[in-house]
């Protein structure tokens, strides 16, 4: 079984921890060329009977983003989906603790999010903001 600690012994390992509390880290991952992405993983515990992780990365501010092309781009996605929170475009993706493979089920799905959020970000933004 996982836990949360594993997770975020993990993270630190590997990533530049931007900010941390008890229940989340926000951290940066490195891109294409010179770009760099951040990412959110939340415990989410007890949700619908077991403990979840959340990861999530920013795609740009929500009001300065197109909204439709938004969800279009998310729709090509492999991984997460997505979601306006605290008036950021998000593209986000949930996996169980219970019995997670930090480097199958956690790794694989952050590095095609990251990816994803990035190249949305360029394409949406032409920024690297996030």
């Amino acid at each position: 079984m996982t836990s949360w600690v594993e997770v975020i012994n993990y993270v630190r390992l590997r990533y530049e921890v931007l900010e941390e509390s008890d229940a989340w880290l926000r951290f940066r991952l490195d891109t294409d060329g010179a770009r760099t992405q951040q990412v959110s993983v939340h415990h989410l515990p007890d949700l619908g009977g077991a403990a979840w992780v959340e990861i999530s990365s920013p795609v740009g501010r929500a009001a300065d983003v197109d909204l439709r092309r938004f969800l279009e781009l998310a729709g090509e996605s492999q991984v997460g989906g997505a979601a306006v929170v605290d008036g950021l475009a998000l593209l986000k993706h949930m996996v169980p603790l219970e019995d997670l493979s930090v480097r199958e089920e956690f790794e694989r799905p952050l590095a095609l999010l990251v990816a994803r959020a990035d190249a949305m970000e360029h394409a949406l933004t032409s920024g690297d903001d996030f």
